[in-house]
């Protein structure tokens, strides 16, 4: 098991298996990641690796379509494209709902049940 801790959403960390894609992770734990296609084409879920860049696979040709070599070399990723080998620590820039965007929630419904 691997741990990604999403920075944007108040350091949530969670586990998942080796070789889990840093999308789905968010959609299934709730991490907060954006996206609104989730395969590479619109360019939506760009995040930052904090830490654990080496834990991530190899750069997609579908990354370079929305992502430059500095972006790259910063960090960068596209979360529906990356597969995870080890821990990261993940952030993004927060955008306001847009029309076509899917909302992604930050919090659980157990946050409301103190």
């Amino acid at each position: 098991m691997l741990e990604v801790t999403f920075v944007t959403n108040n350091g949530k960390s969670v586990t998942a298996p080796v070789g889990s894609n840093l999308l789905r992770i968010s959609l299934r734990e709730q991490g907060g990641i954006p996206f609104k296609c989730g395969g590479g084409i619109c360019g939506t879920c760009k995040c930052l690796i904090e830490k654990g860049l080496e834990n991530t696979d190899a750069i997609k040709p579908k990354e370079r379509k929305h992502l430059t070599e500095e972006q790259f070399a910063a960090g960068y990723r596209m979360a529906c494209q990356t597969f995870l080998t080890g821990d990261v620590s993940v952030s993004w820039t927060p955008r306001p709902a847009a029309a076509g965007a899917r909302p992604v929630s930050t919090s659980s419904a157990s946050d409301s049940l103190d």
